[in-house]
């Protein structure tokens, strides 16, 4: 998952970027919006953390730009304004949810995660299809309820498949989505790490559908 962070305190920027790289996320940071309005109109991302307080201007007025025209990818608010009044212009700008500073990096994880998770048509957070399951919290897999060992790119890739299912996912969309925009990978490159995930779950939960992508599914038995 790759997630836009929009805030202007480079030191927080950075201890929160930190956090999410950590977690298996991919991040990039915007420190004004202008930067993060052009970002997020080139750029796919799977979700934003939006500061409000920005140097050229209030972050609802991006915001609100984005729900205008059709851009509908989860954010979550950070801001030090603590007011229900603040708050509320937050929401009505196109906020999906909303954490105050000072906070709990955790928290903002957990509410992350959430978001993303609802955006793809999750609610719980353990994502399940046939015996094989995603903890978004633990970031753990099972199999059958076999602990799986994944690199962190085979986690976000499994991840990415896994959220989207049983929709099939493009390589395009794969190397949006699942790897860094300073490496992104060619074709090759996301065909062995899919035959290394096929290795680790078995061949059938992996469907390569020739000109179109990858879809993940259940065997015949788990469904």
């Amino acid at each position: 998952m790759k997630v836009l962070l929009i805030e202007d305190d480079t030191a927080l920027a950075q201890a929160l970027g930190e956090a999410l790289g950590e977690a298996g996320l991919l991040w990039e940071h915007a420190a004004t919006g202008e930067n993060a309005d052009y970002l997020v109109r080139v750029e796919s991302y799977d979700a934003v953390i939006l500061d409000l307080g920005l140097p050229d201007g209030d972050g609802t007025r991006w915001l609100s730009a984005w729900r205008e025209d059709g851009i509908d990818l989860p954010v979550l608010v950070l801001t030090a304004r603590e007011r229900w009044s603040d708050k509320a212009a937050g929401f009505s700008a196109g906020a999906d949810d909303y954490v105050t500073k000072p906070f709990e990096t955790a928290e903002v994880l957990f509410r992350l995660r959430a978001l993303v998770r609802r955006s793809h048509g999750h609610a719980h957070p353990i994502l399940r299809l046939g015996e094989l399951a995603l903890d978004t919290h633990a970031g753990s897999v099972t199999l059958a309820g076999r602990p799986i060992t994944l690199t962190a790119q085979e986690s976000r890739l499994l991840a990415y498949l896994l959220h989207a299912a049983p929709r099939i996912v493009t390589r395009t969309e794969l190397s949006e989505h699942v790897y860094d925009r300073d490496h992104e990978p060619d074709s090759n490159v996301i065909d062995v790490q899919v035959s290394r995930l096929r290795r680790k779950l078995g061949n059938q939960r992996i469907v390569t559908l020739r000109g179109q992508g990858y879809r993940l599914v259940a065997p015949e038995g788990e469904q």
